[in-house]
C-alpha cells in the first residue's frame, strides 16, 4: 500500500461513509510543496495535512473532531 493509499484508507476509516458522503467519494490526496494535501468535494482549497503519513492521520482525526464537514465514525481508531 502506498502512502497515499494509506492516508485515503485512514480517512474512510475515521469518518466512515456516513460522516462525509460525497466529499469522501471525491477525496483527493496528493504530495505538493513538501506536504500531503487533502482536497475534498465542496471545499475550495486543499488542506495541508502533514509532511508524514502519521501527521496526515493526526490532522484528519483533528479535522473530523472539529466537524469541518466530517464526523468521526463510531468505533474508529485513534
Amino acid at each position: 500500500m502506498t502512502d497515499r493509499e494509506e492516508i485515503l484508507s485512514y480517512l474512510y476509516e475515521v469518518v466512515g461513509e456516513q460522516g462525509c458522503g460525497v466529499s469522501c467519494e471525491e477525496a483527493e490526496v496528493f504530495w505538493e510543496d513538501e506536504t500531503w494535501k487533502l482536497r475534498m468535494e465542496g471545499f475550495m482549497e486543499p488542506w495541508a495535512i502533514g509532511a508524514t503519513v502519521e501527521d496526515a492521520k493526526r490532522t484528519i482525526k483533528e479535522l473530523a473532531g472539529m466537524g469541518f464537514g466530517l464526523s468521526v465514525a463510531s468505533g474508529s481508531r485513534s
